[in-house]
């Protein structure tokens, strides 16, 4: 009877090709030469009967089936290192890597105390952060999990809430000075207002408030339009450009600094969610569980 998985080198040296972006640098991590992981990676892909990489003189790429095989690669091979863990009795340490992608809220405000904190407790894993606005393809793109604000749940994603966090409206000292201090939601037609487009529309993001227990979304007349980066509206509120409206964990530090000043406090209370999100289907790594349970926890508390 023939061997199943009498490809398993093959298969490991394509990991690593992938994982280092060159033949040269695969060979230097399994102590062999280029045209060894050359000849093993086009075995592989004789086997699958698809293109896993394109080659060029320079520099090596993923196919869409490449990106696709090295993710459902990685998760069998660390079922394989977990499951021989186990069998002899080491139930740690958690080793391997987790790549996670955040936008900046909460790459600059949240993350990094996170990160210190789990770096502590899992010294072995390694975390590859990507931060970013841009909403990641999980599965295209490999990435284990990412944090999210929204409603995921007609996505198809597995979403784990970490928290609801408070919004409010906040100017510099030196634009009320100038433009006077709003009283009512209507003085703020008066205002400059800088508020942030919507990546996925291109339109204009509501603010958002809450009066006598219901809630209202008001449209701001830009004076200065931020796309991309939300925490630029933060920036340009500090340096006198007009009115924002941001997180409280965002703004907390400035205001008590002095560098901002809450707007229209008694209509505060409006929340977005932030969730942790990842794929359903794909078949975790302790260190990706590990990682999960660090965050909702962290947010629990």
């Amino acid at each position: 009877m023939s061997r199943q998985f009498d490809y398993l080198d093959d298969l490991e040296a394509f990991i690593a090709v992938a994982e280092h972006g060159s033949f040269t640098a695969g060979a230097v991590i399994l102590s062999t030469t280029p045209s060894v992981l050359s000849r093993a990676v086009t075995r592989l892909e004789q086997r699958l009967g698809a293109q896993l990489m394109r080659r060029t003189t320079r520099s090596v790429t993923l196919t869409e089936a490449g990106r696709h095989y090295l993710e459902q690669a990685r998760a069998a091979f660390n079922l394989l290192d977990e499951a021989e863990r186990e069998l002899q009795g080491q139930a740690g340490p958690v080793r391997g890597r987790v790549r996670m992608s955040v936008p900046t809220t909460y790459g600059h405000y949240r993350i990094p105390a996170l990160l210190a904190r789990f770096a502590h407790r899992y010294p072995d894993v390694k975390v590859e952060l990507n931060i970013t606005n841009r909403n990641v393809d999980l599965v295209a793109e490999g990435v284990d999990l990412a944090i999210r604000m929204g409603d995921f749940s007609p996505s198809g994603l597995v979403a784990r809430k970490l928290a609801d966090e408070t919004l409010c409206l906040v100017a510099a000292p030196a634009y009320l000075e100038r433009a006077g201090v709003p009283q009512a939601l209507a003085d703020l037609e008066r205002h400059r207002c800088i508020p942030f487009i919507l990546p996925r529309t291109g339109r204009v993001a509501p603010w958002v408030f809450r009066e006598g227990g219901g809630d209202i979304e008001w449209q701001p007349a830009p004076s200065v339009e931020v796309s991309d980066d939300v925490l630029g509206v933060v920036s340009l509120a500090v340096a006198g450009m007009g009115i924002a409206q941001s997180y409280d964990f965002i703004v907390h530090e400035r205001i008590a600094k002095g560098e901002l000043v809450e707007e229209l406090p008694a209509l505060r209370g409006r929340t977005r969610p932030f969730s942790v999100i990842y794929a359903p289907h794909r078949l975790q790594s302790a260190a990706t569980r590990a990682m999960i349970d660090v965050l909702v926890a962290a947010r629990q508390a």
